[in-house]
Formats: structure tokens, sequence, C-alpha cells
């Protein structure tokens, strides 16, 4: 096996102050919340604190006395461990108090960032979700996120609460002994040393291990997507070792980062059993060594326990720098979604249900009508005009590429007419798929013209304009719900009657019935209930009860059976009749009725006409048609 690549080598967050500063934007809203929490890790400080400085007067002040006495009187003693029971029991509430507010800002954040993450994503163009991996972007709002709430209701608590903790003992210990307070100083530096470089250490590791576990679950994604072709091309082995080379990454970056980061739990324990050694020597030093006693017995044993307690903060602010490193990688990761760049909409044309008036001319409305128009305000003269939607696309010498070094497109000029069916036939990335992207806007051309009904497709709002496209696509995506639900999907006005008229117009109503609760019948895991042809035959239903003016079929019958097919294309003519319709079909048989015929090469229409115009031409299309050779 080759060496591993450590991702987390030499790649840190990139600003973290930025990053946190961003992240606590997200609690301003909790402001009353924070500072009750502020106040109760105040308390419970205090109380900790008292609990300690109270040992001093216990022993100099209530028991020290009582010794030697024939019949002490323990009233004090006991009046005074009483108060200090009640002092600990405030420390005791308090911490409960602040630890229950802290979960709830902790998951009133996530819920934040996790709605703000979604609706961003709505907003990004598909060509971000094909340059991405599914399971990565998964990752973000799972472990990811995640790893936030540990630090919001964990890692930021027990950090502010160790810092009060340390300043509020440390003037106690100043207080009590200078001198040993400078004995705990100089101990105390080298514990920051060591805590300085083993944190360096694991902060890289922490986020590859972020990076790392985002490329596998991006990676599992795929795989489980693609269990049939892995296992009809016994690609087994070489799926496991791509795994195992993926999963040894993240073990080793996980690893690394682990080791650093459970290496401070001992070293800083050692260190303060170290520190206690010496207090104790040195305490004992100056309670016997001096006739005026410069440190009591009492205030020793009280220095002890303050010194534990500034040892164990800084112990726990140590441990919780790594947690937060990871969440600091996690954020970095969130808002690198939330900073991709919004899909661009420059558009002001909208879409809308119209009617004709007595005198024939086009009024807005809001119920559909069957009638649709295109709204054009102008600005200047604060008038609207409305215009009908026809149906008429035509692309004028279009230039695309996918990439600005690579033109997949080139001089690609069509006319579609209303209500004609226009064809694309050609080998597998001749560009038939891409040119529907580029009249639904998926992606915006490099030059050339798209017009829709004479309107620069650019000068559209988006929405309306894949509004007034239907699109059954090869690949069917089906959600969980009703098979109701995802015909409804295409209109969520549609009522009951209006999808199972869809349905039976896409030849779907039939099987539907035979379901086990028929139309209610719940399809989960993208339907994996029903067969390929069945799917999409739903997906043609949920295309029909939109009832879109211009239609789309991308290989929409590619999955159904010859028998099917016959059944399916009578609903398809009916679904595309009064329509414009673009076909990509590898069936020939599918495209024979079709007003125009376009062969497409390399991005290049090379033929076009009617299937009688290209016959006879004797051309590629021929070629196709006959068999001399297949499309690939």
């Amino acid at each position: 096996m080759p060496p591993i690549r450590l991702k987390g080598d030499g790649r840190k967050a990139k600003n973290p102050r930025k990053t946190l500063g961003r992240l606590f934007s997200y609690m301003r809203r909790y402001q009353a919340v924070l500072a009750a929490v502020l106040a109760c890790i105040l308390l419970t400080t205090l109380a900790q604190v008292m609990g300690n400085k109270s040992l001093q007067y216990v022993v100099d002040d209530y028991i020290a006395p009582l010794i030697g006495q024939a019949n002490p009187n323990f009233a004090p003693l006991i009046r005074f461990l009483c108060l200090m029971a009640a002092v600990y029991l405030i420390g005791i509430l308090s911490s409960f108090l602040y630890n229950f507010l802290m979960v709830r800002v902790a998951q009133g954040t996530q819920k934040d960032i996790r709605d703000q993450l979604f609706a961003h994503m709505q907003s990004l163009p598909v060509r971000y979700f094909d340059a991405h991996p599914v399971g990565d972007v998964m990752s973000r709002y799972t472990n990811d996120i995640d790893t936030l709430r540990q630090m919001i209701s964990q890692s930021i608590p027990q950090c502010v609460s160790s810092v009060i903790t340390i300043v509020v003992v440390f003037f106690t210990m100043l207080f009590t002994s200078w001198l040993l307070t400078l004995v705990v100083l100089l101990t105390i530096s080298v514990t920051f040393f060591v805590t300085k470089k083993v944190t360096g250490l694991s902060a890289k590791f922490f986020v590859g291990q972020q990076r790392s576990l985002g490329e596998l679950n991006g990676f599992v994604e795929e795989m489980v997507n693609g269990q049939r072709v892995i296992k009809v091309f016994c690609h087994e082995e070489a799926a496991k070792q791509d795994f195992d080379k993926r999963n040894a990454e993240l073990q080793e970056n996980a690893c690394k980062a682990g080791m650093y980061s459970n290496m401070m739990g001992p070293v800083n324990n050692n260190l303060g059993y170290l520190q206690y050694a010496i207090l104790a020597v040195v305490g004992g030093f100056l309670a016997i060594s001096s006739e005026e006693q410069m440190l009591s017995i009492g205030a020793l044993m009280s220095f002890l326990l303050l010194s534990r307690s500034f040892q164990m903060p800084i112990g726990h602010v140590s441990n919780q720098i790594n947690a937060i490193v990871m969440a600091m990688a996690g954020a970095e990761r969130i808002f690198e979604l939330m900073d991709e760049e919004s899909e661009q909409d420059g558009g002001y044309v909208t879409l809308v249900n119209a009617k004709l008036d007595k005198k024939g001319n086009l009024t807005e409305c809001p119920e559909h009508t069957g009638i649709w128009a295109w709204k054009h305000p102008h600005q200047t003269e604060g008038t609207v005009t409305y215009t009908r939607l026809q149906g008429d696309i035509t692309m004028e010498q279009v230039d695309f590429g996918y990439t600005s070094d690579k033109t997949v497109l080139h001089d690609v000029t069509l006319y579609a007419k209303p209500g004609q069916k226009v064809a694309f036939v050609g080998a597998t990335g001749a560009g038939k798929t891409t040119i529907t992207n580029l009249i639904n806007r998926f992606y915006d051309i490099a030059d050339g013209k798209i017009r829709y009904d004479n309107i620069n497709i650019n000068k559209i709002r988006k929405p309306d304009l894949r509004r007034s496209l239907g699109v059954v696509l090869q690949d069917t995506n089906l959600f969980t719900g009703t098979v109701m639900d995802n015909i409804r999907y295409g209109n969520l006005c549609a009522t009951d009657e209006q999808c199972m008229e869809a349905a039976k117009l896409a030849n779907a109503h039939d099987f539907i019935t035979r379901l086990p609760q028929g139309y209610d019948t719940m399809l989960t895991g993208n339907g994996a209930q029903l067969s390929q042809g069945q799917r999409q035959l739903i997906a043609i239903a949920r295309a029909a009860v939109a009832d879109p003016p211009v239609m789309i079929l991308d290989e929409a019958t590619s999955s159904i059976d010859t028998r099917t097919e016959a059944l399916v294309q009578r609903g398809m003519d009916a679904l595309m009749e009064g329509r414009t319709t673009f076909v990509i079909a590898h069936r020939l048989s599918t495209v024979r009725n079709s007003d125009c015929i376009m062969v497409l090469d390399h991005g290049r229409i090379i033929e076009r006409g009617s299937h009688e115009e290209l016959i006879a031409k004797k051309g590629t299309y021929y070629q196709l048609y006959t068999g001399a050779f297949e499309l690939s």
C-alpha cells in the first residue's frame, strides 16, 4: 500500500477568530439567557472558592480552639458547616442551571444554522451539486454541526467557567500567601508551555479529520446508491480497497488528533500532582520554620485545595481547546457552503395565469385558466403589459462550455414553433441534455441568444421560466411520502382528482390502484418498492399535473418495457398535444412523429428535418435508423 498522505498535515483553520465571531453572531438572540448563564457560572465559582477558603477558618477558628477542651462546644462549628453546606448547594444548583440553559442555547443555535444552511442550499445553482459529492454536503449537516453543538453546550461554558475560576482563585491564593502563589505561577508556566505545544500539534489533525470524514461520507453515499452496479460488475473488492484507503486516511488523522488530545489529561494531572507536592513541602516549611508562623495549618490546607482548583480548570481548558479546534474546522466547512454564491437572477419578466376579457385583452387572474401570460413591467412608465405564452423557443448561434477551457456546444441554432415536437438524437455526450439545461437556465450560455416567445430568457425570472417547463428526466427522483404526494409535487395546489387524472394520462393509474394502499401507499428510499418503469410513470404523472405549456422529455421512456411504452406513448402524445415539446431519445421509434429531428455530434447539429426528410437524405440519421451503426 502506498504511504498515506495525512490531510491534516500543515492545514490549519484559515481564520478561527473570524469563524468564532461569526458563530457567536448566531447566539445574539440568546443574550438574556447567556447573561443568566454567566451569573450562574460566577455563583458556581464563588461557591467553590468559598468552600476551599472556608477550610482555613474551620481548622484555625473552629477546630483548633476545641482541641484539649474538656467540654467542647460544637454549636459554632455546626452552624458554620451548615452555612457552607448552603453555599455548596447554591453552587450545585447554579451549575445544573447553567448547563441546562446552555443545552437550550446550543440546540437553538444548531437549528438556526441548519435552517439558514438549508435555505441557502436551495438558492445554489445546479453546477454546485454537479461538482460536490452528496455525502460531503450531508456531512456538513450532521458531523460538522454536531461538533458545534458540543462546543456551545460543553466547551464554551467550561472554558468561561475555568477562566473565571482561575481569576478568582488566583486572587484568593494571593491573599492567602503571596509566596506560595509565586511557586504556583512557576509550575503553571510549565503547564502552559506543554499545552501550547501539544494543542498546536493536534489542531491541524482535527481539521484534517473533519475533511477526511466528509470525503468518506461522500464515498459511502456513492457506494450505497451504486450497490447494484457494484455487484453486476463484481467491483466489491475494488470498492473495499477504495474505502479502506479513505478509511485509513481518516483513521490516521483521527489517531494523531486523538493521541495529542488524550495526552493532555495525563500530562496536566501529573504536573498538578508535582505542583501539589512542591506546595506541600514549601508550605510545610513556612508553617513550622518561623515562630511568627507565616502560614497557619488551616491556611496551608486551604491553599493546597485552592491550588488544585487553580490547576484543574487549566487542564479543562487545554482539553476543551481540542474540541473547539475541531468545531472550528466544522464551522469553516459550514460557512464555506453558506458563502457559496447564490444563483444569480436578473430577470424581471414573470409568468402569470391570465384570462381574456370581453374585448379580447389579457388580464391577470389568480386561478388557473389554461392561459399563461408573460408579465412585462415597465419601470420608466410605471405600466405593465401582458404577452400570451405561445411556447416559441429559439436558440441562435449558441456556444457553451461547463468550464471556460472546453466548449461542448458549438454554434447551435434551432427553432421550436408553438406546439411543435422537436427531438434530439445523438451519441452520449453529443450535447442533447446540455441544450435542455440551457433552456432551463441551469447554466448560462457563453455566446449567442436563447429566446422564449421572442423574450431573451435572461430577462425572465428563473422560477417563472422553470414553472413554464415540465421536465421528465431519465433519472427518476421520488421523495418519501405517498404516491399522491409525489404526483402532487408537480403542482402543490392540485386536487386529488387532478392528480388521478394526471396518473391516468400517464397510464399509471392502473398499477397505482393495485398497490397495497393505492394512492396512499407510502414510498421510501426513492420508491425502492416500485420497478424502474413504475417510478418513471409516476414522474410522468408528476409532470402532467403541472400542466406546463412546454415539455422536456429526457429519455422519459427509457426504463419502460416495449409493451408499457406503447401505452405510455399514447398518454405522452395526449400530454404533448398543444405544447411545445423537446424530446431526447435513444429509441428512434419514439421520435418518428416529431416535427423536427436534430442529429447532434460533438456539440454540433449536423442534420435536421422530419423523419421522412432525414431518411431521404440517407445521412447519419438514416444509418442510425437502419442499424448501419448504433448510438454509443
